[in-house]
């Protein structure tokens, strides 16, 4: 019993070094996951399998959000959203009240040509409205119009219900250990995307990894 009690505490300190903010509850979820990893002899992915373990769970990552944006897109079939990112855009603006044109194009990850083309389309359509801002008049704020809040309120229920369906096979406590784990990783690049813009990837690199492991894969 007692060598049970010093392996279980030594696991608890290796996943609270690497989740200082994890609960007891998110340990018990991880523990059991990784149990059932083992026990999982389906294959991984469709495709071909990255040969680390970054590349395929990003390409898990990548081929689920792909699955989602189809599924959705048919979801919002006859609402007056032609895509899910559209969806996304109007959600943030509801949101924020009157936020600025580019914070709701980089809050979802757009370039701002491309954003500013997707609002110029819903703005045609009748479902957000732009005004020049009273404080900054370089800058432009847009809001929903009534059209577009009936139309969010609808493919609100339709999002919900797409998302239910994908993650439908899964426990709730497998959900929340992906949410535990996954969540540091988005929140601390959408804060570095719009700074890494228009710089080299090399550079980038090495300002996230550091130089020494940089020099290190390269051999040097």
């Amino acid at each position: 019993m007692e060598n049970r009690t010093i392996e279980l505490v030594n696991l608890w300190g290796a996943f609270e070094k690497k989740y200082p903010d994890a609960t007891i509850d998110d340990f018990c979820r991880h523990h059991l996951a990784q149990k059932k990893e083992k026990k999982e002899i389906n294959p991984l992915v469709g495709g071909v399998v990255p040969g680390i373990i970054d590349g395929l769970l990003l390409k898990i990552i990548g081929r689920i959000s792909k699955l989602n944006m189809a599924y959705a897109n048919m979801a919002l079939k006859d609402t007056g959203l032609n895509q899910i990112e559209e969806f996304g855009l109007m959600v943030t603006i509801r949101q924020g009240k009157n936020p600025k044109k580019t914070e709701a194009i980089y809050a979802n990850l757009f370039e701002l040509s491309s954003g500013t083309d997707m609002l110029n389309r819903m703005k045609k359509r009748g479902l957000i409205k732009e005004y020049n801002d009273h404080e900054d008049k370089r800058s432009k704020r847009i809001e929903l119009t009534p059209k577009g809040e009936k139309v969010v309120a609808e493919c609100k229920g339709r999002i919900e219900r797409n998302a239910k369906m994908l993650m439908h096979d899964m426990h709730e406590e497998d959900k929340k250990l992906c949410v535990q784990l996954l969540k540091d990783v988005e929140i601390k690049f959408s804060a570095l995307w719009p700074k890494h813009k228009g710089k080299e990837f090399d550079d980038i690199y090495t300002e996230v990894v550091g130089k020494d492991v940089v020099k290190k894969k390269a051999g040097k």
